[in-house]
């Protein structure tokens, strides 16, 4: 007798055995999906990192599935259409970094495997989820960058800095941003800048011209005895809406330096103008930020290895007489 149910034991554990590599096989004949999700499909920055996940895509052999979700219910929604196409995983830049626990709960439920990119989610402490891998910028060290190039050029100049003043165009509800330009605050104080003559510019709006541009025209109304001025923010656009809104006002380029965050199109056209108050750029990596959490995403379903919790990219500053040569090294051009 007990031979036999050793017998029977030794048989279901040998099928138990056959069914999970079974299981395992069919795992892996199945085709890799992976999601790629950004909340402002229209803007060239995300449009450079689908461009470099979809080349990941074609060296490894998955299907990418770009989707655009500008708001918390098309997140959602978005999430149970990848489970429906049968994705086995998803990368996405939130439109807010505080859906961060029901986008995690979402992509658990569907089973899943989610990375962050960007833009880190928020726990309901406020803080960072350290459990969500992420591909983020080194924000607070890419806005120390912005000011002290901004700092750099106004001493060239030679501007009196007690006759300048700073539009700090602010995000804070955002905490990339908020790193960005305090990062940016900070490094100006640092190398000499009266903290005094830093204005604060609450924007309504998240990365567009208009808020820049709003939010400016507040700072130059309140301030009218500043005769140069700094300008930045979390990203380019703001900054050159910053920069449009005092050359609006009568101030002259020369007399503006304006740094924005990206690289985007819209500062590249900026700076194949010969001259503007739209001073330089920090190219962020969106071909690291696009091909390689591409490529991670595939490894951690196809060959099961999990990539880091947390990667942190960095820039490159561009100016006029070297934007050329940088696309170029960054594979942009």
């Amino acid at each position: 007798m007990k031979k036999i149910v050793v017998l029977l034991m030794v048989l279901l554990l040998m099928g138990g055995i056959a069914f999970s590599q079974a299981s395992q096989e069919k795992a892996k004949d199945q085709p890799v999906k992976i999601g790629f999700l950004v909340k402002m499909a229209e803007n060239s920055w995300f449009q450079d990192e689908w461009k470099f996940a979809q080349m990941a895509a074609d060296e490894y052999g998955f299907e990418l599935i770009k989707i655009s979700t500008p708001d918390g219910e098309k997140v959602l929604s978005a999430i149970d259409n990848l489970a429906a196409q049968k994705a086995q995983g998803f990368i996405i830049c939130t439109p807010d970094v505080k859906l961060g626990p029901s986008i995690k709960m979402k992509a658990d439920q569907n089973g899943l495997k989610v990375m962050s990119v960007d833009d880190r989610f928020v726990g309901p402490d406020g803080k960072p989820m350290e459990n969500v891998h992420h591909m983020g910028i080194s924000a607070y060290q890419i806005g120390r960058q912005v000011g002290e190039t901004i700092m750099l050029e106004a001493r060239k100049r030679g501007w009196d800095l007690n006759k300048t003043g700073v539009a700090c165009l602010t995000y804070d509800t955002l905490p990339t941003s908020k790193e960005r330009t305090d990062g940016a605050t900070d490094k100006i104080i640092e190398m000499g800048f009266p903290k005094e003559r830093v204005y604060k510019g609450p924007t309504k709006t998240d990365s567009t011209m208009e808020g820049g541009f709003d939010a400016t025209n507040i700072l130059v109304a309140a301030h009218p005895d500043v005769n140069y001025w700094f300008v930045y923010s979390l990203c380019d656009d703001t900054t050159i809406g910053g920069v449009r809104a005092l050359e609006g006002n009568g101030i002259k380029s020369e007399n503006i330096i304006g740094v924005g965050i990206n690289g985007n199109e819209l500062a590249i056209s900026e700076l194949e103008k010969p001259v503007t108050g739209f001073h330089a750029t920090v190219l962020l990596a969106a071909k690291r930020h696009g091909y390689e959490t591409a490529e991670n995403m595939y490894k951690w379903i196809a060959q099961g290895i999990e990539p880091p919790l947390l990667i942190e990219t960095s820039g490159v500053v561009m100016y006029r007489d070297n934007y050329k040569d940088v696309l170029v090294e960054m594979g942009l051009r």
